[in-house]
């Protein structure tokens, strides 16, 4: 819907591309979200692990999306445009033509999904180097940076990817690309492509790594002419004629220098107002607030004045999220992802769907009333005291950085119903908020002074997923009165490079709006789950720690899935 009051007042577009969709906002001058659209977008598996999708499908939902949230506005009153998207990589010819990342030779699915993980063994051996460079993202390399997707392909795509590539982008990047025509990169993307950009240039791997991958003609396909600019900073002339027809913008409007999803939201969301709202980070610098991104994956962004080195944590990064601050960033890979895997994959789920269609409702309101009702007189929290998941069905990105690690469920039944199907939804969102709870004290414990989390993302609308989460930190949870806090942060970069306003902490004081809810824990659920799950996940992280045996020599895995006679 749009505003009424449109006179004088100027708009900025922010374009988000998340993991299954695209969405767009039209973003007045005061921060308000006057227009929105989203659309979905292909993902393809060809085998497991393996996640691809394709550019040209991303391009034309944005252009769908944008065209949707800017009709009937004034065009002269659009003043910025920014992106924010996914850490994909994207691969062109030189001709910036789409160029297959698949055995199938399927030039259209030309993107290897940031949640890839084929390349399990090039960032074994890109980690087997112990290099000094590794300290910047916790002491080990994902799987899901660029590094090993880009030795993937060097080893198993040569001759039909790797000697004809043109570009290698990476998916914030490429998006201000099509919308310029500038091969720019924007600082914090770097990061993640390839962390830390000054020393990856410079540094000596060792043999392979280093000469099989970083030889001086692979770096001009990663950073053409080695421009590199910071969030918000206006990219070549603007938006060119071909791509202002395609999205239904005027020519020349500013376009953004493009961020990571996760950095738009943590910018979109990190500086809200709190006054009047009795929190601890009232009157304490902005490096007492973590900005904590919830959707299909999770990510934990914490700032600070001098750079902390957080093992199992990505960074310390410079400017990356909020120009003048150094950015560390936790992670989560399956979070939303897992609790749609949880639920739907069980076999209530049919019954759930019908009694929630027939009640009108969302799956997971559903579910959420559902637990209401069983809960008796105790909190919701107690009906798991006996059901526990480990949440790392997808790895562990942050803080034990080993994306060997499985899920598991301990303390199953023969029941089958809805009432069980329940029990294990809220057992899931409670494992995922003892890993955030882990990846904080993680933090604190390397010198972080969190006192508040400041939650946004799809999962913010969920209330038992952010009650679970104040329950087991035993923070206090904001949520700002603008839901749409990444797609903020993808107009704040616009509006930035709009020139309207003088730099991205200007932008984003008058952006990120005002806390509109508070969550705090439930004392008795903190109790419970300081006496329960917490240690018997340090349990296992302890096995884990000790080199994952028990007192009988038993592995920690083998030990926590089989129920001993």
């Amino acid at each position: 819907m749009h505003s009424s009051k449109q006179d004088l007042v100027n708009y900025y577009v922010g374009i988000d591309v998340g993991t299954a969709s695209v969405r767009a906002a039209l973003v007045d001058q005061f921060g308000t979200v006057v227009a929105h659209a989203d659309q979905p977008i292909q993902i393809w598996e060809p085998q497991p692990d393996y996640y691809e999708q394709s550019s040209d499908d991303i391009w034309a939902a944005c252009c769908t999306v944008t065209k949707k949230i800017v009709c009937g506005i004034d065009a002269e009153r659009i003043r910025g445009l920014g992106f924010d998207a996914t850490c994909s990589l994207v691969v062109v010819d030189k001709q910036f033509r789409p160029l297959a990342v698949n055995y199938e030779g399927e030039h259209t699915r030309n993107i290897i999904l940031w949640m890839d993980h084929r390349a399990a063994s090039q960032v074994a051996r890109i980690n087997g180097t112990q290099h000094s460079v590794l300290s910047y993202v916790g002491g080990t390399m994902s799987v899901e940076m660029q590094p090993p997707k880009l030795l993937w392909i060097k080893e198993n795509l040569r001759k039909s990817c790797w000697e004809k590539a043109g570009y290698f982008f990476d998916l914030p990047d490429f998006l201000s690309w099509k919308a310029t025509g500038v091969t720019a990169r924007e600082l914090g993307v770097c990061f993640c492509l390839a962390p830390p950009c000054s020393s990856l240039w410079n540094c000596e791997w060792g043999d392979p790594i280093t000469l099989i991958l970083f030889a001086h003609h692979s770096l001009q396909r990663l950073t053409p002419g080695n421009q590199i600019l910071s969030p918000g900073t206006s990219v070549g002339n603007g938006l060119t004629p071909e791509a202002a027809k395609d999205l239904g913008l005027p020519c020349g409007i500013a376009v953004a220098a493009s961020l990571i999803d996760a950095h738009a939201g943590g910018l979109g969301i990190i500086g809200g107002d709190v006054k009047g709202h009795n929190l601890p980070c009232e009157n304490q610098p902005i490096t007492s607030r973590l900005a904590l991104i919830c959707g299909t994956s999770s990510c934990h962004m914490g700032i600070s004045e001098t750079p902390i080195y957080v093992p199992g944590v990505w960074g310390p990064y410079y400017s990356a999220m909020v120009p003048g601050f150094w950015l560390n960033e936790g992670g989560q890979s399956a979070t939303g992802k897992l609790i749609e895997h949880v639920v739907q994959g069980h076999v209530a789920f049919p019954e759930l769907q019908a009694k929630a269609a027939a009640s009108a409702q969302s799956i997971y309101t559903y579910l959420n009333s559902h637990l209401d009702l069983i809960k008796k007189s105790l909190p919701v929290g107690f009906l798991t005291v006996d059901l526990h998941v480990w949440p790392d069905f997808h790895g562990n990105r942050s803080p034990l950085a080993d994306l060997t690690l499985k899920g598991m469920v301990v303390g199953l039944t023969l029941s089958q119903g809805l009432d069980d199907l329940a029990l294990i939804y809220l057992a899931t969102i409670q494992a995922i908020a003892l890993g955030t709870r882990h990846i904080l004290e993680t933090m604190q414990a390397a010198g972080h002074r969190i006192n508040t989390l400041f939650l946004c993302g799809g999962l913010r609308k969920n209330p038992l997923f952010v009650q679970m989460h104040a329950d087991i930190t035993g923070k206090p949870i904001v949520l700002s009165q603008e839901v749409e806090s990444v797609l903020v942060g993808a107009a704040i970069l616009g509006a930035c490079a709009s020139g309207d306003f003088a730099s991205i902490q200007l932008t984003g004081k008058g952006a990120a709006g005002t806390a509109a809810a508070r969550y705090t824990a439930t004392l008795a659920s903190l109790q419970r789950h300081q006496q329960t799950s917490w240690p018997l996940i340090s349990l296992l992280l302890h096995l884990k720690k000790e080199g994952g045996h028990g007192e009988n020599g038993k592995n920690w895995e083998s030990c926590a899935a089989k129920p001993q006679a």
